[in-house]
């Protein structure tokens, strides 16, 4: 071997050797400034997701507020009084008559009544007065109640279908507005009359809480309370509407469902409890019929009257029991 290739050789190593060199004395700081460029990434990252978490948190703590501010507000607006207005249970009928024409009626009710006890039973002065305070303070006001259950049980009866058309318009795009329009012309009564009076009344100004809220007033129902507070918190505070309506939808079906078979589970029941009513009425018709003098004493004398008065309280006091058991609730 010559000395130009020895030469060459050994030029290679010190060359090779130097580059170890150096690699071995710059390699540590690469890698620390590798580490530390990889840690400073993690740390900006965590940092972010740190940021980001705390922002969704606020945002969701400050819609909770907002959310739990509104239902108060609802609950405040539509504390339940203790005593609803006659004015409030004529609108809650659907009768379209004065507090004045009511009270007229109500005196004709109980003169009515006061002068058939004068002509058929007796003119006695305690019967006649208390015959005169059922007529004309407990028959009106008792007709004015069933009135009210009636129209309410239409309402419930057609309100999961109007439901089901906001789901719907709200799904399809149409605004909630509009969608209550419809319920107002294509809905059954009472339902059409209610929506078409809260149309109206957005059309003059009136706001869409405020709207419901007067609805409520008029329809005082659980359902309907739902159905106010679920819009109104979807208007100031968002949410999806049409998944909370629809639940609402199907938790008034399956509450019809089971009406129903309550129904026909205290069919015997409620048939027991007519029967026990008219029989008293019965038996005494037909004394009366076949030997009219024989029971005229109950109603001729002091104690055949003390006698009816005190059958009546327990007659009352027994259909109250009976009705009180089969009041299922569901």
């Amino acid at each position: 071997m010559d000395n130009t290739t020895a030469l060459m050789l050994l030029a290679t190593m010190i060359a090779v050797g130097l580059g170890v060199a150096i690699f071995m004395i710059v390699q540590p700081y690469l890698a620390k400034s590798h580490h530390m460029a990889r840690r400073l990434q993690v740390v900006t990252e965590v940092r972010g997701k740190r940021m980001s978490l705390k922002v969704q948190t606020e945002t969701t703590n400050n819609r909770r507020k907002n959310v739990a501010d509104t239902l108060k507000e609802i609950e405040d607006r539509n504390k339940p009084k203790t005593k609803v207005p006659l004015r409030a249970k004529l609108q809650q009928a659907g009768l379209d008559v004065t507090e004045n024409a009511f009270y007229i009626a109500s005196a004709i009710c109980g003169l009515g009544l006061v002068l058939l006890t004068m002509i058929l039973v007796s003119d006695n002065a305690i019967l006649l007065l208390l015959t005169g305070f059922v007529g004309a303070l407990g028959v009106p006001r008792w007709i004015l109640g069933k009135l009210v259950t009636r129209r309410q049980n239409m309402f419930l009866d057609e309100f999961a279908n109007a439901v089901d058309v906001i789901v719907r318009g709200v799904k399809s795009g149409l605004p909630l507005n509009e969608c209550l329009a419809i319920i107002g012309r294509e809905s059954a009564e009472p339902v059409a009359g209610e929506f078409r009076e809260i149309c109206d009344q957005v059309r003059v100004g009136v706001t869409l809480s405020e709207a419901l809220d007067r609805l409520m007033i008029r329809m005082p129902l659980p359902e309907v309370r739902f159905f106010g507070v679920v819009v109104s918190i979807a208007q100031q505070a968002g949410g999806n509407l049409s998944e909370a309506l629809a639940n609402l939808s199907g938790v008034l079906r399956e509450r019809k469902k089971l009406q129903g078979k309550v129904k026909a589970m205290s069919a015997e029941a409620k048939a027991s409890a007519a029967v026990l009513s008219c029989l008293p009425f019965a038996v005494t018709s037909i004394v009366y019929i076949s030997a009219p003098t024989y029971i005229a004493y109950l109603w001729n004398t002091q104690v055949g009257q003390f006698m009816l008065v005190c059958a009546g309280l327990w007659m009352g006091i027994g259909v109250l029991v009976m009705k009180k058991m089969i009041a299922f609730k569901y």
